[in-house]
């Protein structure tokens, strides 16, 4: 058979094949990168979901435009390859990014939200060290953004309009951290600090900021609302 043939009929059979494929969306955090999510994503492509961890230059630009730079571009894979629904689960600022695209712009065959860690109404580690050299340094333009105050984007973006799960740390090991944050925290994000008006569900784990997306439990969880839309009891 002809080569260019063959290629073009499998194409075919697998869009179709996968119409009604459940795609999830991985985005990372400020000053990672997809790799840190490599393990979630072998998971859940095991649980059958299809992924796409995709990778931004999260210390380049600011939030508003990493979430449009990156955003459609993920969907656009998503739905290229046949998704009949699709996902998002997003590390610390990566579920900014996702608040930030929802508000201003509708996905029609959207699912379900999962956010680990997610600075939903700013870090207080921003606050402090926001204006420094270093910190602008490490964590470019988007960090800066992250802060408590009323004219952050964390504060600026509503509530939504989805289903969204968030799961979130209480373990530090960052003595600066604990004297900074009020109340328990993951070294980065107060526990409070994580919650969202209108999510549909909450959980705390005892784990830190930058692992707790390898950590099997969580991973279960993360499927668990995905599938259901409300996070295992144990």
């Amino acid at each position: 058979m002809n080569i260019s043939l063959f290629h073009l009929l499998t194409v075919g059979y697998t869009k179709t094949a996968n119409t009604n494929a459940e795609f999830v969306i991985l985005l990372h955090g400020l000053a990672r990168t997809k790799r840190s999510l490599l393990k979630l994503e072998h998971y859940l492509e095991n649980k059958g979901f299809r992924v796409v961890n995709i990778g931004y230059p999260s210390r380049r630009k600011t939030i508003q435009e990493l979430s449009v730079d990156t955003i459609p571009k993920a969907i656009e894979k998503c739905l290229s390859l046949g998704a009949g629904k699709i996902h998002f689960v997003t590390h610390s600022m990566g579920g900014i990014l996702v608040r930030y695209y929802l508000e201003n712009n509708k996905v029609s065959n959207l699912g379900r939200v999962v956010m680990l860690s997610p600075p939903n109404s700013g870090s207080e580690i921003v606050d402090k060290f926001g204006k420094s050299t270093v910190f602008k340094l490490i964590n470019g333009p988007a960090g800066k953004q992250l802060g408590t105050k009323p004219g952050s984007i964390p504060k600026a973006v509503g509530p939504p309009d989805y289903e969204v799960g968030i799961i979130t740390g209480d373990k530090t090991i960052t003595p600066i951290s604990s004297f900074l944050i009020p109340g328990k925290s993951d070294g980065k994000v107060s526990v409070e600090s994580a919650k969202l008006l209108g999510m549909k569900d909450f959980l705390v784990v005892h784990k830190t900021h930058s692992f707790i997306m390898n950590d099997k439990k969580v991973l279960e969880q993360v499927t668990a609302f995905l599938k259901n839309g409300m996070f295992k009891i144990d």
